[in-house]
């Protein structure tokens, strides 16, 4: 019996602890049970279309369907040891259809109904449609709760919430006595993803893929940047692409090319804990999810099949040279887990136990999934990192990554998903072993607006960074770099001691954080910030964004940004224009400013988050006589905003700096003090007057000494990315990744102005774009201004929000923020023309300003002001420069605002 005593020696002693790969059907070359599986082949043929490395549920989901879209013949997989013998045998089989991005809810509701159809064939995946009740132990989680029930229309899930009495009838054997209440998601349920694995494979088979069991990568080779042949110690196969879907080994697998495919995975140990069977064990149990125990309980074939995701995980491999498929018990390690089930399923108790298992489970650094075309070698796919929960993702994951393959395209929009959202530094391998600690506990943990990791930190940091940990920052992590959130004025004048190695006991940095989903603690702080680049000067690091420099020695350069980019990039030498890279859709693949340093060399600035994307979108597209440069840690950059930046910089530089000379949108190279070289922009990114200086590293302490210096007399205070953010927001700018996507186009988010249409050069998606002109646009950009929410006591919107209009639903926030200026919360969004049928219909400005809008924060609902245009904030100090640029759709151009812009 299992016993609430904790006497780990005793529980030990009753656990069986046989392995799962003993207790289970291993699949062999005879046919296996009712999935009638047979596998014939022993040596892999010379060549092929395709191959897939891994035999587990997801590199068989990949296979089935390159098979089912008619490249069965073509496709070999191969398989180190035998099919489903990963970490696919041992997995939880939860399939739970809420996840934390749009893209992920649509991939598992696609793989819920790959499983549905294999089931209707008679075919076994072990799908079972019992529900998921999901407890709230504090009033956070229940916040969650409502929001989620609230997003819960945008995304088509059905659910509903629970009191902790109705949470005791859905599933009586659950002790409710601390919990608020609950969320029932009835399309949730579980399978069995080594029989999925089997069936998917025996299908696949049908159509004529080669399984080759036994059969381990060696290498994958390349020819000109393309996958051409896959060396296996069975013989070498010729291809023309290869997918990674190698689970915890991917890593490894990845490394067996050159150039090395970076695949960022490391494994933890997790655990399962697998009963006898327990009389009376009603089959339809729902699956139990006590997020703040961080436990989950499901039933399992008369049995319970329990475990969970620890806070502080425990990474597998010491050694990083096993590739042993289970691993020894360590009940110390599992015993945080076992108190939280015993107390939450007080029956479990009175279990008879089979065993715990122990396999390596691979989680990705940002804790999200894998997939896409890798940026080393074309041609060479991803399709890894699931996180535990590879039978959610793979009927989904699969087909995206088949049509790829196929068509050139997937009708999934994943790239936040894609592999080519890593730089190098996430792929070392003591980064992971230091952040996957971290990464599990994500998974059940109580996350929070903006939150950050702690470990894997210190990286990348500016020449500047100690002067502003001195000024009092609190830093946030993008790309790995430290970039500052806001700035506190009592770290400032602490004079606490640093240990930059950060194994002292002195703390290395100071990491921002905001736990709670109302006002948050550093709202003043920002709130000053953001006063200062309004009213006087405010100083902010920008050294996070991708920088790229481009050139030619002819004008090579200039036609191959016009191919590329929507907006005319033959302007004067000198010029700044803000321009898209549209897909073949019109959406949005980049967002970025272009400055034109010379007659043929252009420097690019991109949002931080792009930094290996967008090289690899330009490679695909650039000539090989233009050549580009990744210069992102080649310089420090700064940007200095408000009304008295001009009047401050004029006092370390010999150049005019009058609008007539230095006017808006425009680039200079400026000495300032001591410094030459200086790469300086009239813009700031947030609509306020003011430069971006991008200083050479061995300059920039110089350069923001005597900024800092002069700008005492001006009142300049240190701005934090919360601030630039917020001005950014109440300006109605779009953010790449959040409002703009890669199906997200000009003519629908405002910025139809910055499309040329008649440049007189063809561009990417300029056919869509004229087809999406001419019939109209299905949803439009708005701002939404919450006329009656108390900045106090109410919650906060942050992002995912349902949008009403007229009282019914027509689209979702993407980007939120309190307004400074309008002291009012300001919500970006979509906003959607459904009739009555609930297809899209065409969306007009006259639809958009004749509505009365709500925005929907957890269950409750603001009235909104919407917003086509962006608007002019009231200041001390007005400028004509500052209030002639506009971030959304041009009031001179009404014509063309049925499509739209930023």
């Amino acid at each position: 019996m299992l016993s609430r005593c904790g006497h780990w020696n005793a529980i030990k002693r009753k656990c069986t602890a046989r392995s799962i790969s003993h207790s289970r059907n291993v699949l062999s070359s005879s046919n296996d049970g009712g999935n009638g599986l047979q596998i014939e082949h022993t040596t892999p043929p010379s060549s092929a279309r395709v191959v897939v490395c891994g035999g587990g549920v997801m590199g068989a989901s990949v296979a089935y369907h390159l098979a089912k879209l008619g490249w069965g013949n073509e496709t070999v997989l191969v398989e180190q040891s035998r099919v489903g013998g990963g970490t696919t045998w041992h997995s939880s089989g939860l399939i739970g259809v809420f996840k934390p991005s749009l893209s992920q809810v649509k991939l598992t509701q696609s793989s819920i109904e790959m499983y549905r159809d294999l089931e209707s064939k008679g075919l076994n995946t072990g799908w079972k449609q019992s529900g998921s009740l999901n407890l709230a132990r504090t009033r956070d989680r229940m916040t969650i709760f409502r929001r989620m029930k609230s997003q819960s229309v945008s995304w088509d899930i059905d659910c509903e919430l629970l009191s902790p009495e109705q949470c005791k009838q859905y599933c009586p054997m659950i002790n409710v006595d601390d919990i608020y209440g609950g969320l029932w998601i009835p399309g949730d349920g579980v399978a069995d993803p080594y029989e999925t694995c089997l069936s998917i494979i025996s299908e696949a088979q049908k159509y004529g893929v080669k399984v080759i069991e036994n059969c381990k990568v060696k290498k994958v080779n390349e020819t000109n940047g393309s996958v051409s042949s896959v060396e296996t110690d069975l013989g070498k196969i010729d291809c023309e692409y290869f997918i990674n879907c190698a689970g915890f080994w991917a890593r490894g697998v990845g490394q067996l090319s050159e150039p090395f495919v970076k695949v960022p995975l490391h494994a933890v140990e997790h655990y399962y804990l697998h009963t006898k069977p327990i009389p009376g064990l009603d089959p339809s149990t729902p699956v139990i999810r006590d997020q703040d125990g961080y436990i989950y309980i499901r039933e399992n074939n008369g049995r319970f099949l329990a475990g969970g995701f620890e806070p502080v995980a425990k990474p597998a491999f010491e050694d990083a040279s096993s590739r042993e498929r289970n691993l020894p018990e360590d009940w110390d390690h599992f015993h945080i887990l076992l108190e939280q089930l015993l107390h939450r399923v007080p029956t479990l108790g009175g279990a008879v136990l089979d065993r715990l298992c122990n396999g390596p489970e691979a989680f990705s650094p940002d804790c999200k999934w894998i997939v896409g075309e890798a940026p080393e070698i074309r041609k060479y796919l991803v399709a890894a990192g699931m996180k535990t929960v590879g039978v959610s993702a793979a009927g989904g994951v699969g087909l995206a990554t088949a049509e790829i393959i196929v068509n050139g395209e997937t009708s999934f929009d994943m790239y936040e998903l894609e592999v080519s959202r890593f730089l190098g530094l996430h792929n070392n391998r003591k980064f992971l072993r230091d952040r996957v600690k971290e990464v599990p506990g994500m998974h059940y943990g109580l996350i929070y607006p903006f939150h950050e990791f702690h470990t894997g930190r210190n990286l990348r940091m500016s020449p500047v960074y100690p002067k502003l940990r001195e000024a009092g920052a609190v830093f946030g992590q993008v790309m790995g770099y430290e970039r500052p959130t806001w700035f506190e004025p009592k770290y400032a004048e602490s004079g606490e001691s640093y240990d930059w190695s950060g194994k002292g006991n002195s703390i290395p940095y100071r990491i921002g954080y905001t736990n709670t989903f109302g006002k948050p603690p550093w709202f003043d702080f920002v709130a000053e910030e953001y006063a200062a680049c309004r009213e006087t000067v405010g100083i902010s690091d920008y050294s996070s964004f991708t920088k790229i420099d481009l050139w030619s020695k002819g004008d090579e350069v200039v036609k191959a940004l016009q191919f590329v980019c929507s907006n005319d990039v033959d302007v004067p030498v000198g010029s700044i224009i803000h321009t898209g890279m549209q897909n073949k859709y019109g959406g949005y693949e980049n967002d970025c400013s272009l400055a034109r340093i010379s007659e043929n060399h252009y420097m690019m600035i991109a949002p931080t988050i792009q930094q290996t994307r967008c090289k690899v979108w330009l490679q695909k597209h650039l000539p090989s006589t233009v050549a580009m440069s990744d210069v992102t840690s080649m310089f420090t950059s700064l940007c200095i905003m408000g009304p008295f930046t001009r009047t401050l910089l004029s006092e370390h530089t010999d150049t005019d700096l009058s609008p007539k000379n230095f006017p808006f949108f425009t680039f200079k190279m400026l000495d300032i003090g001591l410094a030459n070289g200086i790469r300086t922009f009239n813009l700031t990114h947030t609509g306020e007057l003011g430069y971006v200086l991008y200083i050479p590293n061995e300059f920039a302490l110089h350069v923001y000494s005597r900024l800092l210096e002069t700008g005492e007399k001006y009142g300049m205070k240190h701005a934090g990315y919360y601030a630039t953010r917020a001005l950014r927001v109440e300006k109605f700018y779009a953010f790449w990744g959040q409002d703009l996507d890669t199906r997200t186009t000009p003519l629908e988010c405002g910025r139809v102005w910055r499309v040329k249409f008649d440049k007189g050069v063809d561009f990417i998606g300029r056919d869509a774009l004229l087809k999406q002109r001419d019939e109209g646009v299905k949803r439009m950009y708005v701002q939404l201004l919450l006329e009656d929410h108390d900045l106090e006591t109410d919650l906060w919107p942050w992002g995912g929000e349902p949008i009403y209009r007229n009282g019914k639903y027509v689209g979702m926030c993407t980007t939120t923020g309190y307004g400074f200026t309008f002291k009012k919360q300001v919500c970006l969004g979509f906003v959607e023309n459904y009739n009555q049928s609930g297809d899209k219909q065409r969306v007009t400005n006259e639809y958009i300003i004749s509505g009365d809008y709500e925005v929907d924060i957890a269950g409750i609902r603001y009235n909104a002001k919407v917003n086509l245009h962006s608007p002019n904030l009231p200041t001390k100090f007005p400028d004509v420069e500052r209030e002639a640029y506009q971030a959304t759709r041009d009031k001179n151009e009404e014509s063309l605002v049925v499509t739209a812009i930023r």
